[in-house]
C-alpha cells in the first residue's frame, strides 16, 4: 500500500489497459463467460430496466449481452480508458469507476464485469452506484475472488524467494465472497447476495497467461510493487515451477479464476423486509409436529454416550 493509502496505481492501470485495447477481442474468454452469466441472471428477473449502465465496460461485451434482453432499454457504456471506450457501442462515457458522473436515482440497472476488484475505494464506489440507482434499481457485478491465480502467485513468490532471498507482491490480492457481501451491506444495498464459481482455464504457457492478465488489467499495478522489472532468470524459474506443478496432459498450464457474483437492490419501501425477532405468529414446533422444550431442560437433551475404549 502506498503512503496515501492506495492499493493500486490507477494511472498505471489505465496506461497498461490502453496498450492492449486493440487486441481485447483476443482476450475475452473470461469477459464473455461473465457476460453470458450476468445476462442470464438479469433475464430471470421479471421487471423492466429502461436505463442501464455497463460500468468498466472494456469494449462492451457485457453491455451488449444485457442490452439485447427484452426487459432492458437503453444501455450506457462507461469506461476509464478512452481507447477502450472508443470500441464500445454508443453512448459511451469516459469516467473512473471511483468517480461516477451520473445523477442520483437516474439508472434502473448497473452491471459490471471484472472491473471493480481493482478500485482503491470499493466501498465508496458501491455507495456511488447505489445512489445512482432509482429506488428498487438493481446492481449486478462479477469480480475476481481470493482463490484467483493462486498458482501464479505461488510460483512467482517461490522463484523470487529462491533467487533473491525475498519476494515482493506480484499478483494483486482479491477479497473473498463474505468480504464482498459485507461491502454490499456496508454500501446500503438491500437484499444483498453473493455467490462464486471457480473456473479453470488452460493456456499454452505461463507467459501467455500473464499476457492475458495484463490485457484484462490484472497485471502488477499495486502501489507497493517493486519498481524494477522482474529479472529474466526469475521469470524463467517461476515458469519452471508453474509447469512442474500445474501442467495438463496436453502440455498446457492450468490457471484458476474465482468469479464472485454480487447483486443488490437500491432500497425501496416496496421490498420485502425480514420479520422482527419474536413477531412470528406460528410455532416451528407445530409445523414439525413435535413438542417444544426449553434450552435448559436437561430431560429433553439426554447426555451423549461416550464410545467404548
Amino acid at each position: 500500500m502506498s503512503e496515501d493509502g492506495e492499493l493500486f496505481d490507477r494511472a498505471l492501470l489505465r496506461r497498461r489497459r490502453a496498450r492492449f485495447a486493440g487486441e481485447m477481442a483476443e482476450h475475452e474468454v473470461l469477459l464473455a463467460h461473465v457476460a453470458a452469466e450476468i445476462a442470464d441472471r438479469v433475464s430471470a428477473i421479471l421487471r423492466e430496466f429502461p436505463l442501464a449502465l455497463d460500468l468498466g465496460a472494456y469494449h462492451g461485451v457485457l453491455g451488449r449481452a444485457v442490452a439485447v434482453l427484452p426487459s432492458v432499454g437503453a444501455m450506457i457504456y462507461a469506461e476509464s480508458v478512452p481507447a477502450l471506450a472508443a470500441l464500445s457501442p454508443r453512448p459511451a462515457v469516459v469516467c473512473d469507476e471511483e468517480l461516477l458522473p451520473f445523477k442520483e436515482q437516474s439508472l434502473n440497472l448497473v452491471v459490471s464485469g471484472l472491473a471493480l476488484h481493482r478500485v482503491n475505494d470499493l466501498p465508496g464506489a458501491l455507495i456511488q452506484i447505489r445512489r445512482a440507482l432509482r429506488p428498487d434499481g438493481l446492481f449486478m457485478a462479477a469480480v475476481l475472488g481470493s482463490r484467483s491465480l493462486h498458482e501464479l502467485r505461488e510460483a512467482l513468490i517461490e522463484a523470487e524467494a529462491e533467487l533473491h532471498g525475498g519476494a515482493s507482491p506480484r499478483v494483486a490480492p482479491f477479497a473473498d465472497v463474505r468480504e464482498y457481501g459485507a461491502l454490499l451491506q456496508r454500501a446500503g444495498f438491500a437484499l444483498p447476495v453473493t455467490d462464486a464459481e471457480l473456473l479453470t482455464v488452460t493456456y499454452p504457457s505461463p507467459r501467455a497467461l500473464m499476457r492475458e492478465i495484463r490485457a484484462l488489467g490484472g497485471g502488477n499495478v499495486m502501489a507497493a510493487r517493486r519498481k524494477m522489472p522482474l529479472p529474466r532468470g526469475t521469470l524463467e524459474c517461476a515458469e519452471e515451477i508453474y509447469r512442474e506443478r500445474h501442467s495438463t496432459p496436453e502440455g498446457k498450464i492450468a490457471a484458476s479464476f474465482e468469479i464472485v457474483y454480487l447483486a443488490g437492490w437500491a432500497p425501496d419501501a416496496s421490498q420485502q423486509k425480514p420479520l422482527t425477532p419474536g413477531s412470528a405468529k406460528a410455532r416451528l414446533a407445530d409445523a414439525l409436529h413435535t413438542s417444544e422444550h426449553s434450552a435448559g431442560d436437561k430431560a429433553a437433551f439426554p447426555a451423549k454416550k461416550k464410545p467404548l475404549a
